[in-house]
């Protein structure tokens, strides 16, 4: 089964970087990915997503508008099952705990470390909910 990744954010580059990153699994199946470049878009996917549904999402948390923390109060509210990993440049200890206390699985800084995602995303999907 091909696990489903919403990756949300407003950074134009992100989308390619990931799909650059994550060619090999991709191209297996193991991984497809929907990108969001808001958080008004994220939950458009999520409420309107053709199956499979998405397991996890992957959000950055400094974008305009809705922030990648309103995002995750929001997905925690409608969707409670979804993995929640925040993706931020700052990833200072108050950032974290409020992303931990909102119910984000894991808050990842950027530069992204893909060998340490993928490794986060296989246990994930491994051992669901």
């Amino acid at each position: 089964m091909t696990a489903r990744i919403l990756m949300v954010d407003d950074e134009a580059d992100a989308c390619e970087l990931f799909r650059q990153n994550f060619r090999r699994e991709i191209r297996k199946g193991l991984y497809s990915f929907d990108f969001a470049r808001s958080g008004e878009d994220a939950l458009e996917v999520l409420r309107t997503g053709e199956p499979p549904k998405v397991l996890m999402v992957l959000s950055d948390i400094n974008m305009p508008g809705m922030s990648g923390l309103e995002l995750l109060e929001h997905i925690r509210r409608e969707r409670p099952e979804i993995d929640v990993v925040m993706i931020t440049a700052y990833g200072d200890p108050e950032t974290a705990r409020r992303a931990t206390c909102l119910g984000a699985s894991n808050l990842m800084t950027k530069p992204v470390d893909f060998a340490q995602l993928k490794r986060r995303l296989a246990n994930s999907i491994e051992q669901p909910g």
